[in-house]
């Protein structure tokens, strides 16, 4: 990117946040501190009002803003991908309101930036597995949780814990959601658990709003997976599975740490990675018969204990 296009896309990115620090910027264009610096300066001398606050960042004068922003085919075709993924992925309101803004941003393109995305329309398309679309209603909560989570109010939810088979009422405070493997969770204080939770919000059948504001600084979610990641101990799986039962598996695999696969004839060499070895086993036992255990050597050992157990409960029955 030259310096031209740099110092544009740094001015748009100053009006997109209250306020941008130096590292930020740094990170995103891949350039020394020292070049954001002069950047700024050249912005200043080129009249654009930027506050320097020292220790915490840049900000542009409160009122100051560019006249609407031309985009790239490239971005506009991404912000087109963007809206069949959000209309696919979440609920009709979320929908709604990205349509809405996606009016707006069809409104500053160019007549030949309109006709290009209303060709690319019809050539781009976001379908949805069966474990989403049985997981739809889970989203209706999305729009609550969100406003909860910017405002810091306390919530009230019907929980449906799948390992005690029943539904229990929690208090919580949340912090912040992410989506992984087909499903949204909700991560939260919980009080009646006194710790921070994780919850499927597809086991989530009712959520309240209180007027309660919690005062209490939790973690930020990035923190929070960082140290779940962190923390947990992930094992490296390598199976070489028979391909008559291999492609039985497509499903099935994503849920279990899927990373790669390699075809190696009558064959197919899958690489996992898996934080729960036990669950891993108990899976594998579906079609031990027509795959091999690479590595690591700990499933094994798993695998063999519960066939074990299984072949003492069938002699004492």
């Amino acid at each position: 990117m030259n310096r031209i296009d740099r110092l544009s896309a740094i001015l748009i990115q100053l009006q997109s946040q209250r306020i941008v620090k130096a590292q930020a910027i740094a990170n995103r264009f891949e350039i020394s501190l020292r070049t954001v610096y002069r950047d700024i300066k050249a912005l200043e001398a080129a009249g654009i009002p930027v506050i320097g606050e020292a220790g915490l960042g840049y900000s542009l004068v409160d009122g100051y803003r560019l006249p609407p922003v031309q985009f790239t085919k490239e971005e506009a075709t991404a912000f087109l991908t963007a809206e069949k993924l959000v209309e696919r992925l979440t609920d009709t309101a979320i929908s709604k309101d990205y349509k809405s803004a996606m009016y707006k941003i069809k409104a500053v393109l160019r007549a030949d930036e309109k006709d290009y995305l209303e060709h690319m329309d019809a050539h781009i398309e976001v379908l949805k597995s069966k474990p989403q679309s049985q997981n739809k209603r889970d989203l209706s909560y999305l729009p609550l949780l969100l406003r909860s989570i910017s405002e810091k109010k306390v919530l009230t939810i019907t929980y449906f814990t799948h390992y005690r088979q029943e539904s229990s009422v929690r208090c919580i405070e949340p912090i912040g959601i992410f989506y992984l493997e087909s499903y949204w969770h909700l991560i939260a204080y919980c009080r009646t658990r006194n710790s921070i939770r994780d919850f499927r919000m597809d086991r989530i059948s009712e959520v309240l709003i209180t007027g309660e504001n919690f005062l209490e600084k939790h973690p930020t979610l990035q923190e929070y997976l960082k140290r779940e990641k962190s923390e947990r101990e992930l094992h490296e799986i390598i199976l070489r599975v028979k391909k008559q039962i291999h492609k039985y598996l497509d499903e099935q695999k994503y849920y279990n740490g899927f990373v790669s696969e390699i075809d190696e004839g009558d064959f197919v060499v899958m690489h996992f990675f898996t934080a729960f070895i036990e669950g891993f086993a108990r899976w594998f036992m579906m079609f031990c018969d027509e795959a091999i255990i690479v590595k690591p050597d700990i499933l094994k050992v798993k695998v063999e204990k519960i066939v074990d157990r299984f072949l003492i409960t069938t002699e004492n029955n």
